[in-house]
């Protein structure tokens, strides 16, 4: 379709052509630049070397293997209901084939980090498989619902989602890197990026729709910053427990700096923007433990 055509035709016609395109360099710079195997680009040999026994796994303490294995736990039972989020995503996104086939790239992505995380909890000792399976078993007994009721809702819900799992993964990458453990700096760098890819997805996503829709775009997004909480919140034993363990989560100010107003500048949206919207919302349906503070952010 020419940008003529396109300009011209109905707004459900420009948002399955602009998904289309945004999709395809999605999978595009994946396939040429992004791509990574859990089994063969993770150097897992180091993890039976002499060298990383001595130099990194005794140095770490039983403490900071007790957090390490928290974190990746943690890490590993989000991504168990990958089949959950893709289900529903694709319910909402069936007419949309950009939108739909994304979903399924993002699955497929997103199962390599459960895979990986796995991996290393097992081969690293921190957990038995006994143990891995019973907390498996134990994840699995809850299903994921949408927390959003449209489809618009949901990427901005994905866009903050991600944006934020980059950030921990990110702050995970750094300390490893730091401490010199090549495995788990190698490993948190290649979900890290993919996270980042699947964030800018969304924000694309969300510019398309703000340009068709200004006002109802800021009022989805000031909702859902509203109203928003990690998907672990519901999902994963003792979550609340696990939040306290450093590395598992980041700070609502860090999220705020830099989660939220990235993806506002990156839409087109101000801060000042978001406040008016979220004062406009009638009745104001806020979870306060989740809200990041924008009207003192704003001051």
């Amino acid at each position: 379709m020419t940008p003529t055509a396109l300009q011209s035709a109905s707004p459900r016609l420009r948002r399955r052509e602009r998904m289309y395109r945004e999709y395809m360099t999605f999978f595009e710079h994946a396939e040429k630049h992004r791509r990574w195997n859990p089994m063969h680009d993770i150097p897992w040999e180091q993890l039976e070397s002499q060298r990383f026994h001595d130099e990194v796994d005794q140095r770490m303490g039983a403490e900071a293997k007790a957090r390490l294995a928290t974190c990746l736990e943690t890490f590993c039972g989000v991504e168990l209901f990958i089949p959950d989020y893709t289900k529903n995503g694709l319910n909402l996104s069936r007419d949309i084939f950009g939108q739909a086939w994304f979903h399924l790239a993002w699955g497929y992505e997103e199962s390599k980090h459960a895979l990986v995380f796995r991996e290393y909890l097992l081969r690293s000792g921190l957990r038995t498989l006994d143990q891995y399976m019973d907390y498996e078993e134990e994840v699995l007994k809850t299903e994921w619902t949408l927390p959003f009721a449209s489809n618009r809702q949901m990427a901005c819900y994905g866009a903050l989602q991600e944006i934020a799992t980059f950030m921990i993964y990110i702050q995970q990458r750094n300390a490893y890197r730091q401490m010199g453990n090549e495995v788990l700096a190698k490993l948190f760098d290649f979900v890290a990026r993919d996270e980042a890819a699947h964030a800018a997805f969304y924000r694309n996503f969300m510019r398309f729709e703000y340009e068709e829709d200004p006002e109802g775009t800021a009022q989805d997004l000031a909702y859902v910053i509203s109203n928003f909480e990690m998907p672990g919140e519901k999902l994963v034993p003792e979550f609340e427990r696990r939040l306290q363990v450093e590395g598992v989560a980041i700070s609502s100010q860090d999220f705020l700096l830099h989660g939220i107003m990235p993806t506002l500048k990156s839409i087109g949206l101000t801060r000042r923007d978001m406040v008016r919207a979220m004062r406009k919302q009638t009745p104001p349906v806020v979870t306060p433990h989740a809200q990041p503070d924008l009207e003192l952010a704003a001051a």
